[in-house]
């Protein structure tokens, strides 16, 4: 899969903030999104240490969208360089995802992240990064929410209710089972909210999680612990 080398990786938060100022206008939001893809592609990432260790296995797992059965799988272990600064995580994850991208034969219609898309301070979360760079749609869904404020959605798969920021519109709180604790979901890149709820209620029919974030988290904690 083909990956566009568009900056130099920073060293400080200063520099990581540059970089989200300057890649965010290559954003591509609101546009139809695909609303029937053939595959999705999960993205995940697991730390050695229970999570705080710098050694990290980043996995991507593409589905086939309708079977959800696995298509392709790449998995790349690395190091975190970067600091752990809020707002600013992508720079930890995205050498190593970005190298296990750069492995798979085929070029996802779809990329869902373990994260946030432009829910995010900067308007522009790991979901809009990897857009920006691979140039293939790209949504984000966050197990809780990292800013803005929501009414809880009702308790039936399905039920939604929007994640405000600064008056702003900036995901859904979607329920993806009936009477289970929602998932956040966020733009990233080249797709529209609706249509980016409609394809995690297609990657849920069993579990709360998407499949794509299930089978990516398994196989980077796997990477690890092989």
């Amino acid at each position: 899969m083909e990956v566009r080398d568009l900056h130099a990786w920073p060293s400080t938060p200063a520099e990581a903030e540059a970089i989200q100022d300057r890649l965010r206008p290559m954003l591509e939001l609101d546009v139809p999104g695909p609303a029937n893809p053939r595959t999705v592609a999960g993205l995940d990432v697991s730390y050695s240490g229970d999570g705080t260790g710098t050694r990290l296995a980043a996995a991507v797992v593409v589905l086939n969208a309708t079977t959800l059965q696995v298509v392709e799988e790449s998995v790349a272990v690395g190091t975190a360089t970067f600091p752990y600064v809020p707002g600013l995580f992508a720079f930890r994850e995205l050498p190593t995802l970005l190298d296990a991208l750069r492995a798979l034969k085929s070029t996802p219609d779809l990329l869902v992240c373990d994260g946030f898309g432009v829910a995010h301070p900067r308007r522009f979360g790991l979901a809009c990064h990897l857009g920006v760079l691979t140039g293939v749609p790209t949504i984000g869904v966050g197990k809780t929410a990292f800013i803005g404020t929501y009414e809880q959605p009702g308790r039936h798969r399905g039920d939604t209710s929007p994640l405000l920021h600064d008056g702003q519109v900036i995901g859904r709180v979607l329920r993806t089972r009936d009477g289970v604790k929602p998932v956040f979901v966020s733009v990233g890149h080249r797709t529209d909210l609706e249509t980016a709820c409609r394809n995690v209620l297609g990657l849920t029919p069993r579990y709360r999680l998407p499949e794509t974030t299930r089978k990516a988290d398994r196989l980077s904690r796997d990477a690890l612990t092989g």
